[in-house]
């Protein structure tokens, strides 16, 4: 938007503290090579448009404003002379892209002093090489510090959960290979009662009549109920009395099995009455031996379908097999990352999910989002295990308006007043040194707010801290192709 053009006066714009120290000579060549403008109220420039101008207000009020997901939020609002903005990084040239990184209107008639990015970048080579000098070095500086440890914070954070994800991964490994041993051992010992019986003078109509009852019991297995312990110690107790009636020794210790396959009396008076007498000792023996072999293989394949289901918890936190940006269901994100921060979580924090599935789903970048979690529920696990290591991670997510809400409420030792400010600044940290880099909730931010236009928001007191998400349930930008 272009202003009304006004004379130039060396004089007034030698008074505003940006250019007091400079000599007549200087500022006369300001005014030659800059102008002055009078805006109505109304917008001044646009944030990401080329940054053609650098401005330096003489009188009126001006309002500094950033675009985040649908809102226009404030950033600064003043009427102090000799304030600027515009093109303030002109000096680093074409090596940065010159844009406006927010918009600026007036809000009544203001004059600025207004200089051309050419001219603004020219003079400061010309007349502070030095500080240009300092002030390039800063700028590349920072940004390659911020990027080397952002790659550092990225590296700890795979670290973490690689180090959680094995110890997940672990536990039903473990318990699959130890399934896998028992049940070689207990393989072999049914074939040994298999020969025995067979080596006796039973009809064929018993022997149907065993493999029969050995078929049916495999399905009770595959069809037992949960027992409540005080209702199986009840079955456990019958069936070992049962057994003993019969003289079957070491009734008490397959009594536990038989209840854990779904078997009870009746069950048995059934076998009892499908065999002879002399053989009812060794059909028990080779139908515990069957009901193990199950349960093993119950074991074996709970503990390989854990380890299946981790694995595509990886694959769904990473999204290595998934376009970088879809159409994103939440709740996948966020079960995800929780199970493979579940290691660092540990069980004194209890997980709450208070999902509504009733959401639909967003366009986003997946893995990107999957980092803003991490680092949102890592901050509120270290916030718990500050006040004592127990307390409740509340994950909860719900509509707002035209946007999605995804909350992360823990019960930790809550953000002081005075640092509810700055926890987004790079390099800002609340944790011990050597425990945190600061960038975790700086990085947080770009994804949300600057990557899926979204915002991100905290509202802090002891025992109750809640960083809130809002993410567009539409897309501002057409998929990448």
């Amino acid at each position: 938007m272009s202003g009304q053009s006004m004379p130039c006066s060396p004089q007034e714009i030698g008074a505003l503290f940006l250019f007091e120290k400079l000599t007549p000579e200087q500022l006369g060549r300001l005014c030659g090579e800059g102008r002055v403008e009078r805006f109505e109220p109304g917008p001044v420039y646009t944030e990401g448009e080329p940054a053609t101008c650098f401005y330096v207000m003489l009188e009126g009020t001006v309002v500094l404003y950033r675009r985040v997901g649908g809102d226009d939020v404030e950033v600064t609002r003043t009427s102090q002379r000799g304030v600027y903005a515009g093109s303030m990084q002109a000096y680093l040239g074409d090596r940065v892209r010159q844009v406006y990184n927010n918009s600026m209107r007036v809000t009544e008639p203001t004059r600025f002093f207004v200089l051309p990015a050419d001219t603004f970048a020219d003079i400061m080579q010309e007349w502070f090489p030095m500080a240009v000098h300092l002030l390039e070095g800063l700028f590349f500086g920072s940004k390659s510090t911020q990027r080397a440890i952002g790659q550092r914070e990225r590296l700890l954070a795979l670290g973490s959960l690689s180090a959680g994800l094995t110890h997940e991964l672990n536990n039903p490994a473990a318990a699959a290979v130890r399934a896998t041993a028992t049940l070689r051992e207990r393989v072999g010992k049914m074939r040994h009662k298999l020969a025995v019986i067979a080596q006796g003078s039973y009809s064929p109509e018993v022997m149907a009549n065993l493999i029969d009852i050995q078929e049916r019991t495999a399905e009770r297995v595959a069809k037992a109920p949960a027992l409540s312990p005080l209702d199986a110690s009840d079955r456990e107790d019958a069936l070992s009395d049962w057994l003993d009636d019969q003289g079957i020794p070491d009734g008490w210790r397959i009594a536990p099995t038989f209840v854990q396959a779904g078997l009870d009396v009746d069950w048995l008076d059934q076998v009892k009455a499908a065999v002879n007498e002399d053989i009812l000792p060794s059909a028990i023996g080779w139908l515990n031996y069957t009901v193990e072999t199950e349960l093993l293989m119950d074991e074996i394949n709970d503990s390989t379908t854990r380890i299946s289901h981790l694995v595509d918890a990886a694959k769904q936190y990473s999204q290595l097999d998934r376009a970088p940006f879809q159409n994103a269901d939440v709740h996948e994100l966020l079960d995800s990352t929780l199970l493979m921060l579940s290691g660092k979580i540990g069980k004194r924090i209890k997980v709450v999910k208070e999902y509504d599935r009733a959401l639909p789903r967003i366009p986003a970048y997946p893995a990107e989002l999957n980092q803003a979690w991490t680092n949102l529920i890592d901050n509120a696990v270290s916030a718990i295990n500050s006040a004592g290591g127990e307390g409740t991670l509340t994950v909860r997510t719900a509509p707002d308006h035209d946007r999605l809400l995804v909350e992360f409420r823990d019960t930790g030792v809550g953000i002081p007043a005075e640092d509810r400010g700055r926890i987004f600044d790079p390099f800002f940290t609340t944790k011990p040194v050597g425990e945190g880099t600061g960038l975790g909730l700086d990085i947080s931010w770009r994804i949300v707010v600057n990557k899926h236009h979204g915002s991100i928001q905290v509202e802090s007191e002891p025992g109750d801290t809640r960083f809130q998400v809002l993410l567009p349930l539409t897309s501002a930008e057409k998929e990448p192709s």
